[in-house]
Parts: C-alpha cells; structure tokens; sequence
C-alpha cells in the first residue's frame, strides 16, 4: 500500500481497489474459498439444517478496551448462531470504508477479525468494500453475515419454554456497554473495565453436549438482560421471575452505573448468554458452564412462571417486585 490513507479511488473498482483487497483483505482471511475471488464462495455442506445470520456493526469507537469492531463483528455472528444450537462455519464480510481512514487502522481491524475468527474455527469465504466520502461515514462500518450447521438433535425455540424452567445467566453484565461508555467519554476509572466480547459457540456446544435440556438460549447484546428477558417471554406466552441478588455484576461496573445513572440490566453484553433450561436440567448446565472460563461467574437468576403472560417481574434486594420492562429510548447509542 502506497498510500497511508483510503482514498475514494480504493473503492472505485480499478488497480488501488485490487490492491486494497489482495493486500489488506486476502493477506488476512485466505483460504480456499476466498481465493479465487469469485463473485460468490462456492462450498459444500453436511446433510443437515442450516442457521443464517446477519448482521452490521457501527460501534463508536472503532477500537475499545476489550476489542475492536473487527472482533465484535466477527464474535457478534459467531454468538447469533450458537444460541441458536449451530455449529458456525463461514462468514461473510463487508466494508464501508470513510475516505481518509488510516490504512493502518484498517489492517489492525482485519487482522483481528482474521486472529478471532481462527481461534473460533471459523472462516471469512467472502466480502465487499465501499469507500464513501469523508465526512459520509464514521471511519469503519461492518456487515455480516454467517452460516451454520444445526445437528438433528439440537432445537432451540422460545416455543419450547414452560413453567418451572429455570433461566441462567453465563456471567457478569454490562461490562460492554460500561466499557464503551468509558473509553468514548475518557472517563478514568481506577480499576479499568473491558469489554467482555467473545465468541461463545464453545461455551454452546458444551452445554449442548451435557444437557438435552435447553429450551432456547439468546445473546443479551443491545437493551440488554432485561429487555431480551421480555423478547423471550413475549415469545413464550409466558412471565418470568428474576432475583435481583442472583445477577452477576462486577462491582466496577456496578460502582460506575450508580455514579453515571445506568441500569446494567439494559446494557449491552457481547460474550454473555441467557439459557432457558428444564429445571431437572438446571445443576448440569451450570456445572458446565462453570468449567468453561466463558462461563465460570454462571448463575441461575430466575424462573420461568405462567402468568403474567409476556412480563418479568424483578425481585429486588430488598424484597419487593416490580416490572422489568424493555429498554425504553436508547441508553447509549453506535453500541455495537
């Protein structure tokens, strides 16, 4: 690359677009579907059900405490897969690239999607770049999209959720969106807070492995644990019933949402699940959630009730009940 910034000419189709995919996108993702540069990644599947995702990232900023927009790209696919029960095999990735962008930016951001995405297993087979004006864009944006197998024996639906199930949280919430917050507003913090971005189809799959037990599972992202709690039990038809004492929270981030007026319950988490499991089942998913490091702060928070139909009641530390509703507004916006 002879020039240290995107030109509006990199996106023009010609000889600097050519050598912006060959030495930026190729060098980093190259496998034997990527390489022949088709118009389209032509693979073969196992006889099985397909999971397909996508998905756009737009976080501000591009790189955070934790992670960059390359890694959350890559691990936020990932995870809307897994909760689904599917193995991810390929992804597919797009770039709308802001005219002046350092090229070194641009290179850390694809070598961290190429780093996470082959500690995951997973390969990137396909992609676009756009370049589009400066001052028409924030520097980097991400689209997504992501294939997966589900096995025969793995069906995951909010469909399946009854009464009596009991709902488990994978760790500690809210370190993303405290994270952001604090790196966006140079707020210094005397314990620093990362990021808990990170891809967690392991984590599924040996859950998935123990337990036959797992009615749904979902990745509480934006809005946060309480507003997929109410996603989950409006699909359900069901209410839910959280103890406000069993959520895993991290006295740092717990610490920064007193002093800045945020509900952790609403913001976003990038490596946290919530599964929703039979209650004969509930001792061996947390057991094995615990042994993965993913999921070693794992507790059960809840349980599934049948009435009120599609609400979760929080009960508090001090022992009343109220509505935990969704996230209402935006809490902080470019999240994820």
């Amino acid at each position: 690359m002879r020039n240290d910034r995107i030109l509006l000419s990199h996106g023009s189709g010609g000889k600097l677009s050519y050598q912006l995919v060959q030495n930026i996108f190729v060098k980093a993702f190259q496998n034997e579907y990527l390489l022949p540069l088709n118009d389209q990644a032509i693979f073969n599947l196992p006889a099985s059900r397909i999971a397909f995702t996508t998905d756009s990232y737009v976080i501000h900023p591009i790189f955070f405490p934790g992670g960059d927009i390359g890694k959350l790209s890559v691990c936020g696919t990932i995870n809307d897969l897994a909760v689904g029960g599917a193995d991810p095999l390929f992804l597919s990735a797009s770039f709308i690239i802001e005219e002046g962008l350092l090229v070194e930016e641009l290179k850390a951001v694809v070598d961290s999607m190429s780093l996470t995405a082959n500690n995951a297993g997973v390969k990137i087979i396909t992609g676009d770049t756009k370049v589009v004006e400066r001052g028409k864009g924030d520097k980097l944006f991400i689209n997504t999209c992501g294939i997966g197998i589900i096995h025969n024996n793995v069906n995951l639906s909010p469909s399946f959720i009854r009464p009596g199930d009991v709902i488990i949280v994978s760790g500690s919430v809210g370190d993303h969106g405290i994270a952001i917050l604090a790196h966006r507003s140079d707020i210094r913090m005397e314990a620093p807070i990362e990021s808990d971005c990170a891809a967690l189809h392991r984590l599924v799959k040996d859950v998935i492995s123990q337990s036959n037990g797992i009615r749904a599972m979902r990745d509480p992202t934006r809005g946060g644990l309480a507003t997929t709690l109410n996603e989950l039990a409006i699909s359900s038809n069901l209410g839910m019933l959280i103890n406000e004492l069993n959520i895993p929270l991290k006295e740092e981030v717990k610490g920064a949402c007193e002093i800045l007026g945020f509900d952790p319950l609403y913001l976003a988490n990038e490596g946290k699940l919530i599964a929703i499991v039979s209650e004969d089942s509930a001792k061996t998913v947390l057991e094995t959630m615990k042994k993965n490091p993913l999921g070693r702060n794992a507790s059960i928070i809840g349980t599934v009730i049948r009435e009120p139909q599609g609400k979760v009641f929080l009960e508090t530390s001090v022992g009343n009940k109220r509505i935990l509703d969704m996230l209402s507004g935006e809490q902080l916006p470019r999240i994820c």
